[in-house]
């Protein structure tokens, strides 16, 4: 049984950083696809950014060229780098992983495990 614990939320001013851990147990996902999502209160989980089995990555467009997604693959551990922080990333941020493929990669449906999620707060 896979096992995702996330790590690394908090509250944080707007313009600020804060990096996410999510590390797994139970199994190695290095051939896995791994990826953050978000849920904000009232909303539908949303995907974040995702790295494929393949090594390629793949990010929100309200997300890119502030959050990086990396994973380190000989510690079961993937990372979400969040730079410029708005009051709209406000949200419990999910780690996932499983296999979907390139056309379901944002749906979260598709992917098969999650973590129990962490709180990030943006707020003066």
């Amino acid at each position: 049984q896979v096992r995702l614990e996330e790590s690394g939320g908090g509250v944080v001013l707007p313009g600020g950083s804060l990096r996410l851990s999510c590390v797994a147990s139970g199994r190695s996902l290095s051939n896995s696809a791994m990826g953050w999502f978000r849920q904000a209160p009232g909303q539908e989980r949303e995907f974040v950014a995702a790295i494929r089995g393949g090594g390629t990555y793949h990010y929100s467009d309200s997300v890119k060229g502030r959050f990086t997604i990396s994973r380190d693959k000989a510690k079961n551990s993937v990372f979400l780098q969040m730079n410029g922080l708005k009051a709209e990333d406000t949200a419990v941020y999910y780690c996932a992983t499983g296999q979907p493929i390139l056309s379901t990669l944002r749906d979260p449906r598709y992917w098969s495990h999650w973590g129990q999620g962490t709180q990030v707060t943006v707020s003066a």
